[in-house]
């Protein structure tokens, strides 16, 4: 489904920052949309489903949104690992993750490899 940033206009949407217009230009844009900094996706419904915060997201090279809290979230179900950590950058087109495993989950891959 297609994703993005959640851009809103109109009457009802704040006019800016109160004598704040530094802030202000970060967060309107010159056609007048304001950037909420949360990532959509578009339902099949037509409904909009918040899926992340901007800040905690961001585009690899080919333009997929990835958001590294739901990756690492994922893995961390996995009973052998300890810790992950994911990197990626707008310049690449794949992530990067370092992963701790558990002891037993280390034992366990040793057991298979003999």
């Amino acid at each position: 489904p297609p994703r993005g940033e959640v851009l809103l206009r109109g009457p009802s949407v704040f006019a800016g920052y109160y004598k704040d217009e530094k802030q202000t230009s970060g967060a309107i844009d010159k056609d007048g949309f304001f950037h909420t900094g949360d990532i959509g996706e578009l339902q099949p419904s037509g409904a909009l489903k918040i899926i992340d915060r901007k800040k905690n997201i961001f585009k690899l090279s080919q333009g997929e949104y990835v958001a590294v809290e739901v990756v690492e979230s994922a893995y961390k179900k996995n009973l052998a690992i300890e810790q992950i950590w994911v990197y990626g950058n707008s310049f690449e087109s794949c992530l990067v993750a370092v992963v701790v495993p558990t002891e037993a989950g280390i034992a366990a891959w040793a057991g298979r490899v003999r």
